[in-house]
């Protein structure tokens, strides 16, 4: 029988339990030596930088303290495997920096607790692989206006219920993808400055009764301010929130521009070759071109929904308290989450890039679709006086016919339009053939259409500028915010190697 004496025989009797080791603790050790172990050397760094200022530790100890953080061995850290000697990846580093510094180490803890610090290491982990999607994301964005400048001209039919609407251009419909991913740019953006807050300094919950100055530890780390209130600063958890969303939203979007690129590359719609690095044969059927690259990210973006999902799931009914032990098994999804968004960003943004598009066939297409015929009953208004509602009981009577008579829209004659004016209004209307077939071209259609945001290649040419200028807007926030934090983290290791060597 499994009892209480049997339980202690295999799991031990003192922390860790075996069992705990190796769904808890060992995991999250291995996710902190890999993703934490930077963040965590920055924050001791600041924060003796910022203790020393303060007068609360001497210099003399503290170059002391730092000869130690700069003599720990980094690699050695992250080839470690977790032994249970130690609770977690702070107390391993803990205890080599007293081994190291003797005594005095101890006081690189005071007025911190692992709240504060767990939540800052988080955040600075977050914020380094957000700006890395961001840039994936501009690469994708930049990729897709240069495809949709090139096909300005592209006439193409668009769809709505899955059936045959009206006739537009590619770049219209790349444009429509282009600013959605613009607004998941904006929540990314978003999403980074609210991660970028600093929590050091707020402690285990209340701040401390030394005179720390949070201010000047968030400036060292490049952090754009603090999250003011100590208890937040600890216990919110809408920063992975608002990552998590902004994600997945952007995941949602990609999925569904995928399933219309899958469609756009079978044989029967003809409309998107995908080049050659980025298809894969049949085992068995030589003349297949499998676009696998698009089923591959569609599929994948599906997993980041299940990921950001996760983290969802995980905030939900978690207490507004101290969350940093949930964060431990939290984490890990939103950094697969962002990893795969980097990927797959910049893996569209190349089969984008090369892919070929059937122009002569697409427009072929939208010649002998009914999905000009819209234009038709705005034309019987400007030309005969109708009302819409009226035109458009002409045009559809117009339709049926010529469908019956087995005729595509670009064969429609005026003698056809009489006829089902004579149907539906009792008279013939005598529009010219020209006019009658200047409105059915899919061509013209597009022209007309320069209101703003339409399909004309004039309004096309504008928004694609404006949405270059807008995208160098970004790149350079981007780069901005890189370089702050490369600037930063650079002059934390020269004050860090200039003590070390004073001791």
């Amino acid at each position: 029988m499994l009892n209480r004496k049997a339980i202690f025989k295999v799991e031990g009797q003192f922390f860790p339990g075996k069992t705990y080791t190796e769904v808890v603790l060992e995991p999250a050790y291995e996710e902190a030596k890999h993703n934490l172990y930077e963040s965590m050397m920055a924050i001791n760094k600041a924060h003796l930088i910022m203790l020393v200022e303060q007068k609360l530790v001497s210099q003399q100890d503290a170059n002391i303290i730092m000869k130690a953080i700069n003599g720990l061995d980094e690699e050695e850290i992250r080839n470690s495997k977790y032994t249970g000697q130690y609770e977690d990846l702070f107390f391993q580093v803990e205890h080599l920096l007293l081994q190291s510094a003797g005594e005095i180490a101890g006081n690189l803890h005071l007025a911190r607790s692992r709240n504060d610090m767990g939540v800052a290491m988080y955040r600075m982990a977050l914020r380094k692989k957000l700006l890395s999607a961001l840039s994936a994301l501009l690469y994708l964005q930049e990729s897709l206006l240069t495809v949709a400048e090139e096909n300005v001209d592209t006439v193409m039919l668009g769809y709505t219920h899955t059936q045959q609407a009206q006739p537009t251009t590619l770049a219209h419909y790349l444009m429509a993808v282009v600013d959605s991913l613009g607004r998941d740019v904006k929540r990314l953006q978003a999403a980074y400055s609210t991660c970028n807050r600093s929590s050091l300094g707020a402690a285990a919950l209340t701040t401390s009764g030394f005179a720390i100055d949070r201010k000047r530890v968030a400036e060292l780390l490049a952090f754009e301010g603090l999250v003011e209130n100590s208890y937040d600063a600890i216990g919110g958890g809408d920063y992975l929130g608002e990552i998590a969303s902004s994600l997945q939203l952007s995941f949602l979007g990609m999925g569904r521009f995928l399933q219309d690129l899958l469609l756009w590359s079978t044989q029967e719609f003809g409309a998107v070759k995908v080049a050659d690095p980025y298809v894969q044969i049949s085992s068995i059927m030589p003349q297949k071109r499998n676009p696998v690259s698009f089923e591959h990210i569609r599929s994948l973006c599906s997993s980041g929904v299940g990921n950001t999902s996760t983290v969802l799931t995980m905030l939900h009914n978690t207490p507004f308290g101290d969350i940093v032990d949930t964060e431990d098994d939290m984490q890990p999804y939103l950094w697969k989450a962002l990893r795969l968004a980097d990927q797959l960003y910049r893996l569209l943004a190349v089969v984008m890039g090369t892919a070929e598009v059937n122009k002569d066939l697409l427009l072929e297409r939208a010649k002998s679709s009914f999905a000009t015929i819209t234009e038709l009953a705005d034309t019987l208004v400007r030309e005969c006086g109708l009302s819409f509602r009226t035109s458009h009981s002409v045009v559809s009577r117009t339709v049926k016919l010529a469908m019956a008579k087995g005729l595509a829209a670009n064969q429609i004659t005026t003698d056809i339009v009489d006829e089902a004016a004579q149907e539906v209004l009792g008279r013939p209307l005598q529009v010219s053939q020209d006019v009658i077939s200047k409105a059915l071209d899919p061509v013209h259609f597009v022209e007309i259409r320069s209101l703003p945001g339409g399909p004309a290649p004039v309004e096309m040419k504008r928004m694609i500028g404006d949405r270059q200028s807008l995208w160098r807007q970004n790149r350079n926030w981007l780069q901005q915010q890189q370089q702050k934090v490369e600037q930063c983290m650079k002059q934390l290791d020269e004050t860090a190697k200039m003590w070390g060597e004073q001791a």
